[in-house]
This record gives structure tokens, C-alpha cells and sequence, in this order.
């Protein structure tokens, strides 16, 4: 099992570790609850080291992207974020990841931890093809860094002691690469997987520490806790954030998925073919979000059914908000089953709890008050 930079920070701090993609990550300090909402409402720092860095450089760096994922990176520009997806030759996803372009010739992927080698495999064999050369042109460097992600609505403004240029005027999907806590080269991007504002932080991996320190130092006045990856889970389902593993795995297609937005038909890119008889012929399942009306929780791989007690779908991910103590979750239900408003029927062991077919997010955070 793998440790991040950070691991020993993580330990001393009393977190509960555990394994997480190949490495020992911290799981919770003070308890999921407790980490979500100090989130919603001021801010956390997540140790997400663990997640994967590819490199896609030269003159063919953008025809290469392209080809590989199936969002249209041709409309990015310099200093803007794109989310995407890697997929097979048979239309299913390999991976979800963030295309972050520097310039023409200079593009960063990153990817799923626990899709690292996966991923790489996946795309370096394709590089010859646009004449990159696996280890030069296309790099895994996945291990030269570490990454913080500071979240919550006073992320910005509590990161901002931290560097001269200005961060809350940046918009989503947006990065810079700057001088931070007196490091050089930082990556700063706005992108983020809570709902909640912030930024991440990428840095050299013998710079982690001090970044840490830095980042909990800026953040002392504002309330910052460190938060582990079961809020990162509680955070994201509350959006209805898509997660590797769970919405999303290589029996599944963006067009089910939801992820049609960032299937762009308009390029070629691996998969294409066989997506675009897939639409035409239409997807027999679709995924939702939902919402119960009768008390429990609905886990992964719970059975959904039909008022008339008919089997059309599965849970793949299901919580109670911490905030707003409503129990909810998504699902991949029969498409013809999946109209928003729909009641179905949540099998919770040997009971079937009462459910609303509605569409995510779960939660709105600009209504929280600080």
C-alpha cells in the first residue's frame, strides 16, 4: 500500500486511515458529519495526492487529447480546465478526468487514483499514432506530485494571504501557475468536487509539507479542519457528482451516465462509432438521482423497483446530508423508468422504502448561511 506525502501529517493528527485506491488514506479526523459541514460553511484542506498527473506536450499535444478524450479541448484556451472522459473503442468509459491547458503544446491530465496505470495504458497507445513518444511527450508523472484540495466558501479568500495574485475573482474551470507560500511553480486551479467553492493545489511532492503547514496556517482564523475522503464522498453525492466506481466504470457509457454534455459529436475521438449507434438506437438505462420519503438509507448495489414492484435498476451511491438530514442517492434505473417525478421503491434488506425520482443537485450551498 502506497502513502502520500502527507501520510505521517495525516497519522499524527489522529485520522482514521484506511485503504483507498492503493494508498493509506485518511478517512475522517473528527467525523464525517462534523467535516461536512465545517466545508458548507467555512473550509477544509483534502489530502488528494493520490490522484494522477499525465503530461501531453509538443506540437501534436492537442490532436493527441482530442483523440482520447471525448470533450472538444480545441475550445480551451490558455489557463482553462475542461471535464472529460477517456473511453474505449467499445463506447465505455475508461476513466472521468480534468484537461487543464497551459498552451498549445503543453496540456496536463488528471486522472482517478485508482485508474493511474489503467489510464496511461489506455492512452499511450495511442501517442506513436500522433508521433509522441511515451516518457517524453507523454509523461506519467503522477508520483513528482502532490495535490491539496481546499474547499468551502472561504477557501479563496483565507488562501489569498498566501500569494500576490488575485484568487476570487477567478472563475470555475479556471488555474494560474504562481508563487504560493513562497513555493514556486504551484498550480492553483478552481475547479473542484464539492459544490462548496475553493481550489487545488498542485506542487511538488518534497513540497507537500510545507504547502500543508502553509495551507492550515492561512486557514487558522477562518476555521479550517482537515478533511478526509468520507466527506469528499458526502460532499459530492449531495451535487450529484459522478465517482469512479461507482456512476461511472467500464460497463458504462456517458450517454447513460448523464455525461452527454461533454460527448462532442463535432470531433472524432476513440469510441465515437459505436456512441453514435448507441444514441440513434437509444440507451436502455439511464442514470437519476433520488430522494426517499420513508426512513433509511439507500447503499450501492441496493435493488430499485417500480411501484408495481417490477426490478428497473440498481443504487450506486446513497447518504443522508449532514446538513439538511435528507436521505438520498442515484441510481441506474430502465430509461423508460426514469422521468423526474417518478415514485419507486428502495429494497433496504427485507423492506422497500418509499422514493422520488428527482434531478441532483441534492443541495443548493449558496442558500447556507455562515
Amino acid at each position: 500500500m502506497q502513502a502520500t506525502p502527507l501520510t505521517s501529517i495525516h497519522e499524527s493528527l489522529g485520522a482514521r486511515m484506511a485503504p483507498f485506491a492503493g494508498y493509506n488514506m485518511p478517512i475522517e479526523y473528527t467525523g464525517i458529519s462534523d467535516e461536512h459541514i465545517c466545508v458548507r460553511r467555512k473550509l477544509g484542506v483534502f489530502d488528494v495526492s493520490h490522484m494522477g498527473e499525465f503530461w501531453a506536450l509538443g506540437k501534436q499535444a492537442l490532436p493527441f487529447v482530442q483523440h482520447i478524450t471525448c470533450n472538444d479541448a480545441a475550445v480551451l484556451t490558455n489557463g482553462k480546465a475542461q471535464y472529460s472522459c477517456f473511453l474505449h473503442k467499445n463506447g465505455y468509459i475508461v476513466d472521468d478526468l480534468l484537461v487543464y491547458r497551459f498552451n498549445e503544446e503543453k496540456y496536463l491530465l488528471v486522472v482517478n487514483a485508482a485508474n493511474i496505470d489503467k489510464d496511461f495504458a489506455a492512452a499511450s497507445q495511442y501517442a506513436a499514432q500522433f508521433g509522441l513518444t511515451v516518457g517524453v511527450d507523454f509523461v506519467n508523472a503522477s508520483n513528482d506530485y502532490a495535490q491539496l484540495a481546499v474547499q468551502g466558501p472561504l477557501a479563496l479568500q483565507a488562501m489569498q494571504k498566501l500569494c500576490a495574485e488575485p484568487l476570487e475573482s477567478m472563475e470555475y474551470y479556471t488555474f494560474k501557475e504562481l508563487t504560493f507560500a513562497g513555493i514556486e511553480d504551484v498550480i492553483l486551479s478552481t475547479t473542484g468536487y464539492t459544490g462548496a467553492g475553493g481550489c487545488e493545489l498542485y506542487v511538488r511532492s518534497d513540497k507537500a509539507v510545507a504547502l500543508w503547514n502553509a495551507v492550515m496556517e492561512a486557514g487558522k482564523d477562518f476555521g479550517i479542519q482537515p478533511i478526509g475522503l468520507g466527506a469528499r464522498d458526502t460532499l459530492r453525492l449531495e451535487m450529484g457528482y459522478c465517482l469512479y466506481g461507482h456512476e461511472l466504470n467500464d460497463q458504462t457509457t456517458p450517454l447513460e451516465a448523464g455525461l452527454s454534455w461533454i460527448t462532442k459529436f463535432s470531433k472524432d475521438f476513440v469510441g465515437k462509432e459505436v456512441l453514435l449507434a448507441r444514441k440513434a438506437a437509444g440507451t436502455q438505462r439511464k442514470l437519476v438521482g433520488f430522494v426517499l420519503n420513508d426512513r433509511g438509507v439507500a447503499r450501492a448495489e441496493y435493488e430499485i423497483y417500480s411501484e408495481n414492484m417490477q426490478k428497473i435498476g440498481f443504487v450506486t451511491s446513497g447518504t443522508v446530508s449532514p446538513l439538511t438530514k435528507m436521505s438520498f442517492g442515484m441510481g441506474y434505473v430502465q430509461a423508460l423508468c426514469a422521468n423526474v417525478g417518478r415514485k419507486i421503491l428502495i429494497k433496504v434488506r427485507d423492506k422497500y422504502l418509499a422514493a422520488e425520482i428527482v434531478k441532483p443537485p441534492f443541495y443548493a450551498p449558496q442558500k447556507e448561511k455562515n
